[in-house]
């Protein structure tokens, strides 16, 4: 079983490489023959599921980090 501390420092991980993901203009509908308003509303699931997968196949580190910071507060706590 996966903690939940890591379970949701994954979670926190997959919104930051999305976010990261629309600045760096993935999901951004093209100027000529796009797919509208619909890919619009749309690009940001595909963006959120990217970054997702990219979290599961280890990411760039951030959700360790997240963890680490976040058990070791805990221990200074009990």
């Amino acid at each position: 079983t996966v903690d939940p501390l890591m379970e949701q420092a994954r979670a926190l991980e997959a919104s930051f490489l999305s976010e990261m993901l629309s600045y760096a203009g993935m999901g951004k509908s093209q100027e000529t023959f796009g797919g509208g308003i619909g890919e619009e509303q749309f690009s940001s699931f595909l963006r959120q599921e990217q970054a997702e997968r990219m979290v599961a196949k280890g990411g760039i580190g951030l959700a360790e980090k997240i963890f680490r910071s976040m058990t070791d507060g805990a221990q200074d706590v009990r």
